[in-house]
């Protein structure tokens, strides 16, 4: 059901497509004819990066990492083959299979978009302290990173138009979890909080945002949806190690980061990808909140 409703909302925000597709037989599975060009292949991770085309009815073209259940769908695949495959997505799982090589290797490199004006910032590690950032929140009113101060906190990053399973989508079902479990702690629902920023703010208006925020039933007082100026977004984005870029076709090609700062403003954890669960972002976010209560208990 939710699977669905995204895909409502996702058709409400202008990005519906009318579509061809094949359902499975399992529930809510749906299944796709894709093709598109290899960018990388990393078999020992059951991985193909793939530049794919617009997949009619659920994305448009984009630059993403696909998992494969049998490392043998990768042999004799290597970045440049131009390539056709079945993507199946179900509520909260995307892979994909059948991949076939469809022509003779490619020279040229994929792009990596349009250029866009950067500021020079050092990234961050665990212990780091954060620079205050301004960011636009889902009701249109600024705030800063410095408002958390305090308080612990944790920042993932998303576009609202990406529908694949495995990657915003699970990001942002993974912080309703998280949000779930902490109030349902000892500190709920004092000092600690979410934030969830888009890379597209071009796209992601704070109207989007709020319907975004109300489908994943975020609590304004404990999780933000936000975005911003986009040299504010790169400059974070590249502090924490979020790399996010568009190719020709308007598409966007981005890794995955989720990173816990605590209530004295410092870098405690990055989770790299998206093998991090809502029990332990959870436990994370509470360890640092005991740690901050305990020289308070103290004194």
């Amino acid at each position: 059901m939710r699977q669905f409703v995204f895909l409502i909302l996702f058709a409400i925000a202008g990005q519906g497509f009318a579509a061809q597709r094949n359902v499975g037989s399992a529930t809510n599975q749906q299944v796709f004819n894709v093709t598109g060009l290899v960018v990388e292949v990393t078999p020992e991770e059951k991985s193909i990066r793939i530049k794919h085309d617009e997949i009619p009815g659920y994305m448009p073209p984009m630059t993403m990492s696909f998992d494969v259940k049998d490392t043998n769908e990768l042999a004799g695949v290597e970045a440049g083959h131009p390539v056709s495959f079945r993507m199946i997505v179900t509520e909260n799982y995307g892979w994909i299979d059948q991949v076939k090589v469809t022509g003779p290797k490619r020279n040229d490199p994929p792009t990596t978009g349009p250029f866009r004006l950067v500021r020079d910032v050092e990234p961050l590690e665990v212990g780091d302290r954060l620079p205050p950032y301004s960011f636009t929140n889902q009701a249109g009113k600024v705030f800063s990173t410095d408002d958390f101060k305090g308080k612990v906190w944790a920042i993932n990053f998303l576009f609202t138009r990406c529908p694949f399973p495995t990657f915003c989508p699970q990001t942002a079902r993974y912080f309703g979890e998280t949000q779930a479990k902490l109030l349902a702690s000892e500190f709920a629902p004092t000092n600690w909080h979410l934030l969830s920023l888009s890379f597209d703010p071009e796209f992601d208006t704070p109207q989007v945002l709020s319907r975004f925020a109300e489908y994943y039933e975020a609590k304004p007082a404990q999780w933000t949806f936000a975005t911003g100026a986009l040299i504010d977004v790169t400059a974070i984005c590249d502090q924490l190690g979020l790399k996010f870029s568009r190719d020709e076709r308007g598409g966007f090609d981005h890794n995955l980061r989720t990173v816990v700062i605590d209530a004295d403003g410092r870098v405690k954890k990055i989770f790299i990808g998206n093998e991090w669960n809502p029990e332990v972002l959870a436990a994370e976010m509470t360890a640092a909140l005991r740690a901050h209560q305990a020289p308070r208990q103290a004194r």
